[in-house]
């Protein structure tokens, strides 16, 4: 079970606003982590915590199709991503990096700064008001998030044919 404080974004939130096309030249995800959500919260690195979530609505994670927005939202510490939906290429790329991601329209079930528990292998979400059904996250999906994204479960699978 996952608790956090409550980081709310509305819709479509773009991988430019998740981390801006500027710091791309960066691999560093420490660098890339004191960007995310800069120009919509320019204090967000500096003050979210380990744990926290981020909540948002629809199409979360549209625009390009960059590595950077799920490595940058990582690197700051959030330990799921919670929206009314996600843009395709953002929901492969996050957990292929191992970034948790659920589907629920909880914007209005929640306010910032609030803590909710969130249990990735049912998909409830408890909140101050309530509880909420997420739809639950593939078990294939889990197992990337385990082993830590899709890189770490392919040289596993590589060490395990040898």
């Amino acid at each position: 079970m996952l608790s956090g404080r409550v980081w709310k974004f509305g819709d479509n939130i773009d991988t430019d606003i998740i981390i801006p096309a500027r710091y791309l030249a960066y691999t560093d995800p420490k660098v890339l982590g004191q960007h995310c959500m800069e120009p919509l919260a320019p204090d967000f690195a500096k003050t979210v915590r380990k744990g926290d979530i981020i909540v948002a609505g629809s199409n979360f994670g549209c625009g390009s199709s960059r590595e950077h927005a799920p490595i940058a939202i990582l690197a700051v510490g959030i330990s799921v991503v919670i929206a009314k939906s996600f843009a395709r290429i953002f929901y492969r790329n996050a957990f292929n990096k191992a970034l948790a991601l659920l589907e629920a329209d909880i914007c209005d079930a929640v306010n910032v700064g609030e803590t909710i528990e969130v249990d990735l292998t049912t998909g409830l979400i408890k909140t101050p008001r309530g509880e909420v059904q997420a739809k639950p996250i593939p078990s294939f999906m889990l197992e990337l998030i385990g082993e830590g994204g899709l890189i770490n479960h392919l040289k596993r699978q590589l060490e395990e044919r040898k």
